[in-house]
């Protein structure tokens, strides 16, 4: 017969093994030393094996007692976060989210979704769309975060992620070996005059605008399809295609970070929790599931 193991004898056992020494225990948890002694006692007959050798100075662990330690730690631990969840107020009221459409099919919808199931007096309303339009949202208080790219010298807000963009051809159309290349670019960006086709144009690399849209998506359908290569993040290279790299005459774009920006007149628990979802979604063990 299995006797199930108490949580709080478990809890002595670890101040115990943590001091080394009975006495130094009893004064942690407020206790007097044989009421310690006991509890440690009740443990060892209910697991039936010694945790401890007793010594002059005081106490070491057994060999039984080294291997309990770890699962004791992680039962003890496990209890204390369920109390401190159990004790913690659901949170509620608004919270308004800008995302980059790069990253609308990945890793920020599953991590929005847990949040919106875990959470379900939280009201999300996420807005997908550019950089520009999410800063002016932001700017008129339409949303409390927003993740933009960055490309600017001096980056305002918490970096999440660096993410260059790059120009990328199908690996089936070969279109990079056209002369002028055709490209597909955003029609209404100053982005796009900036940084792509100046990288172009620096590189003495005829071109011509062969495809133009107002999405990141728009951009992959142009190269999947064979219409253009396009400037696009190296996270969101679609199959069948490829970076083209110096090797290939084609410079990097940019080097744009990922970045989160708050606004200052919204923050509240459920808006903090949120950007710790973010934040999360993006750790570096992460990114190579980006795509």
């Amino acid at each position: 017969m299995q006797i199930p193991l108490d949580s709080d004898l478990l809890r002595v056992f670890l101040v115990v093994a943590d001091t080394g020494n009975v006495t130094r225990a009893a004064k942690d948890v407020g206790r007097t030393q044989s009421a310690v002694s006991l509890q440690v006692k009740r443990l060892e007959e209910n697991i039936g094996t010694p945790l401890f050798a007793r010594g002059p100075r005081g106490v070491a662990l057994t060999e039984s007692g080294r291997q309990l330690l770890p699962y004791a730690r992680r039962i003890v631990g496990l209890m204390d976060e369920t109390t401190a969840a159990m004790r913690r107020k659901p949170l509620d009221g608004p919270v308004r989210i800008g995302i980059p459409e790069e990253y609308g099919d990945t890793v920020l919808p599953r991590a929005l979704a847990a949040f919106a199931e875990s959470q379900p007096k939280v009201d999300v309303t996420v807005l997908c769309g550019y950089t520009a339009q999410q800063m002016q949202a932001l700017e008129n208080d339409m949303l409390d975060l927003a993740v933009v790219f960055d490309w600017s010298i001096e980056t305002r807000g918490e970096v999440l992620f660096v993410d260059p963009t790059v120009w990328v051809t199908s690996t089936v159309h070969k279109l990079h070996e056209r002369d002028p290349v055709p490209i597909a670019v955003y029609g209404r960006s100053n982005w796009c005059r900036d940084f792509a086709i100046r990288s172009l144009e620096q590189h003495s690399r005829p071109y011509r605008v062969a495809y133009s849209c107002d999405t990141s998506g728009g951009l992959k359908i142009a190269v999947t399809a064979g219409l253009g290569i396009a400037p696009l993040s190296r996270s969101n290279i679609p199959a069948d295609c490829r970076e083209l790299t110096l090797e290939d005459g084609f410079p990097p774009i940019d080097s744009s970070r990922v970045v989160m920006r708050r606004n200052a007149y919204h923050a509240s628990p459920a808006v903090e929790s949120m950007a710790n979802v973010i934040r999360s979604a993006f750790r570096p063990a992460q990114q190579p599931n980006l795509r």
